[in-house]
């Protein structure tokens, strides 16, 4: 049963650390339940763009308690297409080792994100759990463009590339028809010349396509959804930097249902916090609800 998990960018020092998930890895292996940290490859440049550099990070970041599977491969190439038929994707593009498994322990971190809005279960779930295609889809623009300036006509993309979708005549061109958006190109080129526009971001859209995602990567699935609601920052722990909490700690929370559980922490943060926190992004609760992702009903039972 692996245990979903984000690392924490290089640099970051408010990312969840293992330790507090000693108790649940210590019961797994007491009833002989064989284990992982189970993550995915980011879609920007960085210490977790390809599976060699992500376990480093993981490591170093004290992530040794079990072994660590990147489940999209060492570009983001491992991914099965999963069916959903949604407003905005028929089929989501979910990380190989995640979409094989029957039940995910999804530990989250709850915090602010600058595109969400809010990040908790279902920003890990959809976009945590996505290759990076999958990633490449969410935001908008599934074709990688090529800066045409900063291309050097290497062929380094073009020698990697799956589906032999690119072409290199001086300078890369890729062909639209042919590409299916696995973005691995985009770590691949030594130029930093293959990028995505993120101002198709910045919509309402952005929501629903994260919570179909979500739906996608846990589509058949029985998960457990634990958040840990302290260290509580503006921004994701995808920032290499050292970040201050702007929000009183709230505590842990646990659910089977990922909606439910994000609803409960925005509503109890705000609660205890006197204010609203995370003004944007809670449309996507209304969305997730809307497509068979959760409800946001919830009973609260706290255990002091």
């Amino acid at each position: 049963m692996p245990l979903k998990v984000h690392f924490g960018e290089k640099g970051n020092n408010t990312f969840i650390q293992s330790k507090n998930f000693a108790g649940i890895i210590n019961y797994l292996k007491a009833n002989n339940i064989d284990s992982a940290f189970i993550e995915t490859n980011v879609l920007y440049r960085g210490e977790r763009t390809t599976r060699e550099k992500h376990l480093k990070l993981a490591k170093d970041h004290g992530f040794t308690e079990l072994p660590v599977i990147i489940a999209d491969g060492e570009y983001g190439e491992d991914f099965e297409e999963i069916e959903i038929s949604k407003k905005n994707f028929n089929k989501c593009k979910v990380g190989k080792e995640i979409a094989n498994k029957k039940q995910l322990i999804v530990l989250s971190h709850f915090k602010g994100h600058i595109l969400a809005g809010f990040g908790g279960a279902i920003k890990q779930l959809g976009m945590g759990c996505a290759s990076r295609g999958g990633k490449l889809a969410q935001h908008a623009n599934s074709v990688p463009k090529i800066n045409f300036f900063k291309c050097k006509g290497c062929s380094a993309c073009a020698k990697k590339c799956p589906q032999n979708a690119i072409t290199v005549n001086r300078k890369a061109k890729i062909n639209k028809d042919k590409c299916v958006g696995c973005a691995s190109c985009m770590v691949i080129c030594p130029q930093g010349a293959i990028y995505h526009s993120w101002l198709g971001s910045m919509t309402k859209s952005f929501n629903e396509r994260l919570a179909e995602y979500a739906y996608a990567a846990a589509k058949g699935k029985k998960n457990i959804y634990i958040t840990f609601a302290f260290n509580i920052t503006k921004n994701c722990d995808c920032e290499g930097h050292n970040m201050k909490p702007i929000a009183k700690d709230i505590g842990v929370f646990a659910s089977t249902d990922p909606v439910a559980i994000d609803k409960a922490c925005l509503d109890t943060l705000d609660k205890n916090n006197g204010r609203i926190i995370f003004k944007r992004g809670r449309y996507t609760l209304d969305y997730g609800e809307k497509i068979g992702l959760g409800s946001k009903d919830y009973e609260l039972i706290e255990i002091n």
